[in-house]
């Protein structure tokens, strides 16, 4: 199994954190966007769209990270991460829709635009961010975990939201009024296998 990524990426960094989480061996394999490579003819060969992360498993290529998610879990996990149900794949696909989109254009542009100066509009994205964790610490005062009603257990959404969260200080917002969210990122934290996104 071989990962192409990139170590500041939080797209990137939710795979390796379900890989760590699994227990699955893989070979990294550094892409170096500075410099071009993930538009190389070779590397579009694996992702036409000429971005990480990609994982190379077998015969199979997957691209996308929340793709790359839910392979993992249905592949190399007892069905606990990616429920069969209609309605539990559905919640879970909720927050996968969230993380993608709603966390994607709020908390991490805020974090590209301040700690890497990638984009202009912090404002903007401080204030949706802000929209975000408002909902998402009203949800988690009910719950240990983001899907699954009140009971819940840990899933993938779990995992693919993680990482914008974490960034968030980076990116110059206060996690200090959320308290059901610091709760619930310790708790993701705590697993056995858990991985920060760079090494201490």
């Amino acid at each position: 199994m071989k990962l192409n990524d990139v170590s500041l990426s939080a797209e990137c960094y939710k795979v390796r954190l379900m890989l760590s989480l699994l227990g699955l061996d893989y070979e990294p394999a550094p892409v170096d966007v500075m410099a071009g490579e993930h538009k190389s003819e070779e590397f579009l060969a694996l992702n036409p769209f000429g971005q990480l992360p990609v994982l190379v498993d077998g015969d199979a290529t997957l691209w996308g990270s929340h793709a790359v998610l839910v392979f993992l879990a249905l592949k190399y996990s007892d069905g606990n991460w990616m429920p069969a149900d209609p309605i539990g794949a559905g919640e879970v696909m909720q927050w996968l829709s969230v993380a993608a989109n709603d966390m994607q254009h709020s908390l991490n542009e805020a974090w590209l635009v301040a700690a890497f100066n990638i984009g202009t509009d912090l404002e903007g994205a401080q204030a949706r961010a802000e929209a975000v964790l408002d909902i998402m610490e009203q949800h988690l005062q009910t719950r240990d975990w983001l899907a699954l009603g009140q009971v819940g257990r840990l899933t993938v959404a779990d995992v693919a939201c993680y990482p914008y969260i974490a960034v968030a200080p980076d990116g110059k917002i206060d996690l200090t009024p959320y308290t059901a969210i610091q709760a619930w990122m310790k708790r993701v934290e705590a697993l056995p296998g858990f991985v920060p996104m760079l090494p201490n």
